[in-house]
């Protein structure tokens, strides 16, 4: 590495080409780029595309001459919907198409040692096992950035000691048994709160495998980067210390940067953020909403992976109708499997109920609408990236998680952060009826309460003085003077 301490720092940022990773890794990208390091970030074709035609994050960078996109085919067709059921085709196709491509670039092309302008660190999704010997054929540190919740990542990191306490597979269907062998979770994960690739029989499942290999991988990484606080998950990030030293907990990315564009424009102005989204946004939901009393109006996303069928639509549907509340949906295209939108019929009370106390959009401006006065909670498929945004706003919430991390999620908002209910593996209008009214009316204060305790933890950490800020200056200043030490020199 001596040779490429005289170069410039620049970092070259791959993530995994879906929604939730590009947004959240876009905004370190940016923050990156504050604190005065060049960065290319690697996009494939297709996100590229939905970034350019739904937003203006390709303009909006420009103000940053140290920032650069580039982009690599992710192999699939155009038409592929690359919703959560088609991940690992992508994933296969990533490896074959893109992979190449990538190392091509940091070996021996426009990237590569021998360049005007070599990569000095990489910072990649932890799912991207090839990462580590890339960077080992160049000598440079390589990072990994997992999107996902450190809990939730820590439920694959147990998997192989799981798997030899014969934990995993299941023995039985009893799905409340709680797990023994996930040190720092003890007394909290049932069988029900793993991620949902645990419930196979299969050791060789193809999702199993992946993760198995991911868990050998995330430890030859020089350091694990983090999208949470020490205040939230302290217990967890400890245990993270005995698979990696070098932790950086810098989050709630997205409010750590509203605090640092704030610094730079001064207190009075108000900081312009980009939209990441690769869906287009309808803001009359914002106008909407301003029409609505304080704290009355529940958010349902399922976020921009999950999908439904059409049984469950109607049992969410009914569930909030019939609960009185007011609500604001989103309802992703493609999102409900079985819905023939154009001659399906909607029963009356669905129709009227939505009508006096509703609102649908197709993608709305999440940020903007959880910071919104007049939400009082929010039902969620407990994605990360929207169980941080929820936290940093004070808003209580309804978890009805899908998959990858948000199992795990669900049950620490329910049952550690006391920020919510857990509605996992149930989809019935009763429950959903009973568990709004429990979080909008019954338990709405001490809901509110506990929320808006955990927000101010969140703020305070990406203050300066506050953990976050703190990690972030020190990923900074390692990632400049090349203090990150390599294994591979």
């Amino acid at each position: 590495m001596s040779d490429q301490r005289a170069v410039s720092p620049h970092v070259l940022i791959f993530p995994l080409p879906l929604q939730g990773p590009v947004n959240c890794m876009l905004k370190l990208a940016e923050l990156l780029c504050l604190g005065q390091i060049q960065v290319t970030f690697l996009n494939t074709l297709h996100i590229q595309e939905r970034l350019r035609n739904c937003t203006g994050a390709e303009v909006y960078f420009k103000r940053y001459s140290n920032f650069r996109f580039d982009t690599v085919p992710d192999g699939l067709p155009e038409e592929n919907p690359r919703t959560a059921d088609e991940i690992w085709n992508l994933l296969q196709s990533i490896d074959a198409v893109a992979v190449p491509i990538f190392r091509c670039m940091v070996t021996s092309g426009v990237y590569g040692p021998g360049s005007e302008n070599p990569v000095t660190c990489i910072i990649a999704d932890g799912i991207f096992t090839f990462a580590a010997g890339i960077a080992g054929e160049i000598g440079v540190p390589l990072l990994y950035f997992d999107t996902i919740s450190p809990c939730g990542l820590w439920t694959y990191l147990c998997l192989p000691k799981l798997i030899e306490a014969g934990e995993f597979p299941f023995k039985d269907d009893n799905l409340d048994e709680i797990i023994r062998n996930a040190p720092g979770m003890e007394g909290i994960i049932r069988r029900r709160d793993l991620p949902s690739f645990y419930r196979t029989n299969d050791v060789n499942h193809v999702t199993i495998q992946l993760v198995l290999k991911e868990d050998k991988h995330i430890p030859l990484a020089q350091g694990l980067i983090f999208n949470t606080f020490e205040e939230l998950e302290a217990p967890i990030l400890s245990q993270m210390l005995n698979v990696c030293p070098n932790i950086y907990a810098v989050g709630p990315l997205h409010a750590h940067l509203k605090t640092r564009l704030a610094a730079e424009t001064g207190p009075e102005a108000q900081p312009t953020i980009t939209s990441n989204s690769i869906w287009r946004e309808d803001s009359s939901c914002i106008s909407w909403l301003d029409t609505q009393p304080s704290k009355s109006v529940i958010y349902v996303s399922i976020g921009s992976l999950a999908v439904i069928t059409k049984d469950q639509l109607f049992e969410i549907w009914h569930g909030l109708v019939n609960s009185g509340s007011r609500f604001l949906w989103v309802r992703r295209p493609g999102s409900v499997t079985g819905l023939d939108s154009e001659t399906e019929e909607i029963p009356s009370e669905l129709s009227r109920g939505t009508k006096e106390r509703g609102y649908i959009v197709t993608w709305a401006p999440q940020d903007e609408v959880l910071g919104h006065p007049a939400i009082g909670g929010f039902l969620t498929h407990s994605g990360w990236n929207s169980t941080l945004e929820s936290i940093v706003e004070g808003k209580p919430m309804i978890c009805w998680p899908y998959f990858v991390d948000q199992q795990v999620n669900s049950r620490y908002v329910g049952e550690v952060w006391k920020l919510g209910l857990d509605m996992k593996d149930t989809c019935d209008r009763v429950v959903v009826e009973k568990m709004i009214r429990e979080l909008m009316e019954s338990r709405k204060n001490e809901f509110l309460e506990r929320a808006d305790e955990m927000a101010k933890l969140a703020k305070a950490s990406v203050s300066e003085g506050g953990s976050s800020y703190a990690d972030l200056d020190r990923l900074i200043d390692d990632i400049k003077f090349m203090n990150i030490p390599t294994t591979w020199n």
